[in-house]
């Protein structure tokens, strides 16, 4: 009797596997549906392949085949070598094969344009780097070019995020590393690292089991279009090494750890506003370990890269404040939140893939159950605040990483490892993406 009742209730959840899965997929096709049956909507969405901000492009690329190839071996040998090699060298291999699917998709569309070519966008940070000639000078003045319609205004994405951001790329010019392809380089070997600094949270927050069989989700992450194109994928970086870095300060007492993931968190915020919300899995990680101690040395590193940007001149809050009145200069006036809403969830379905989203359900509030839904939650407060209208699908990444967890809950990985990997490929060669 008990035996058949744990498999009634083991066919049920598997059933919800699906449903949620269907119900996802049945989210993302209507978003796309909507725009195309109303004209008026799709016109002022500028983003043709709404929820997704690119353009219909069907293509194929350098990175086509070694995408698939890499594809197969994951799905294929991904979950017996999760359990089977050393910790090591699981963490090794993850990373290195998150890192080639991640390149490989860059490749896809490389044939049509540049490696990095994103990056050179003239709405992006590489366009203003020859505009400063004093690192010390720009930040002074950094807030009086936030607002658009000056003869001096800053590009789009600098001007959309605090300094920290654009400083990266100054500072990698600096170097000699000048230019779309070292950019490019740079953003996919730190953000294809986060799968990393998941892994590790998740085991030590007490569950080594669950840090291995997420493994071969986490080398083929879906979010791999997004992150190497895009300086959101070194933003995600940063953040999860953060958490990380409080997650073993709060289980091994460490402060020095606690004050590097304050350090890390703090800069976050300024390269990102929205990653102010990072608070949330914070929050969630000193729950899971039931340690709330690390939470001073933590804000000590926070209130110091805070400090080290104000007396060089930049203050947060008016950054924020004239953010948000640029935010509506330009083509967020005229996107619907009514649409967007909504759509801007379809869109974190496509960067995780449809398998988290079945995945979810299993999830429980306890231990490493605790970042999936500390992601959750900053992706829905991100979405109620009005600010993100399209293109979450990468502006999320430092959220929606930590709900990837999730698809290793369910049974038949392979299967499920199919769906992820068929996912990304289909939206990279059907959508020439803008990251």
């Amino acid at each position: 009797m008990a035996v058949g009742t744990l498999e009634s209730k083991s066919a049920s959840r598997t059933r919800l596997d699906y449903l949620m899965a269907a119900g996802a997929l049945t989210l993302v096709a209507i978003a796309i549906a909507v725009p195309l049956i109303n004209k008026s909507l799709h016109r002022r969405n500028h983003a043709s392949t709404a929820p997704i901000f690119g353009e219909w492009h069907p293509h194929v690329g350098w990175g086509t085949v070694p995408a698939l190839a890499i594809a197969a071996a994951v799905v294929w040998w991904g979950p017996d070598l999760a359990q089977r090699l050393s910790w090591r060298r699981l963490v090794a291999v993850t990373w290195l094969g998150n890192l080639a699917w991640t390149v490989s998709l860059v490749l896809v569309d490389s044939s049509l344009r540049g490696f990095g070519d994103p990056l050179t966008d003239k709405n992006e940070y590489l366009h203003d780097i020859p505009r400063i000639s004093s690192i010390g000078e720009a930040v002074r003045d950094f807030s009086s070019r936030i607002l658009d319609f000056q003869p001096d205004s800053w590009t789009t994405h600098v001007s959309g995020h605090p300094p920290g951001a654009f400083l990266t790329f100054v500072a990698l010019d600096r170097l000699g590393l000048s230019g779309g392809t070292w950019a490019g380089l740079f953003v996919v070997i730190t953000g294809s690292s986060a799968v990393v600094a998941v892994m590790l949270t998740i085991r030590v927050l007490g569950d080594a089991d669950w840090a291995r069989r997420t493994a071969p989700f986490l080398a083929l992450a879906p979010i791999a279009v997004w992150v190497g194109t895009s300086a959101d994928g070194w933003f995600m970086c940063v953040t999860a090494w953060g958490i990380a870095l409080l997650a073993i300060a709060a289980t091994t007492s460490n402060l020095a750890a606690g004050f590097a993931s304050g350090l890390l968190l703090g800069f976050g915020v300024y390269l990102n506003y929205g990653l102010l919300l990072m608070g949330v899995p914070a929050v969630a990680v000193l729950w899971a370990a039931r340690n709330w101690r690390p939470l001073v040395p933590a804000l000590v590193g926070a209130v110091l890269v805070a400090a080290a940007f104000t007396l060089s001149g930049f203050w947060w809050l008016d950054g924020m404040h004239l953010v948000v009145q640029r935010y509506y200069q330009g083509i967020a006036s005229e996107r619907q939140f009514g649409y967007w809403v909504w759509a801007n969830l379809a869109a974190t379905v496509c960067a995780v893939g449809l398998a988290t989203v079945a995945g979810l359900h299993r999830v429980r509030p306890q231990g490493a159950g605790m970042l999936p839904i500390g992601g959750l939650v900053a992706i829905l407060a991100a979405d109620l605040s009005a600010l993100s209208k399209a293109e979450t699908e990468r502006i999320w990444l430092s959220f929606t990483i930590w709900l990837l967890a999730a698809a290793a809950l369910l049974p038949q990985a392979r299967r499920w490892l199919v769906v992820q990997a068929a996912g990304a490929l289909l939206i990279n060669h059907v959508i020439l993406t803008n990251w």
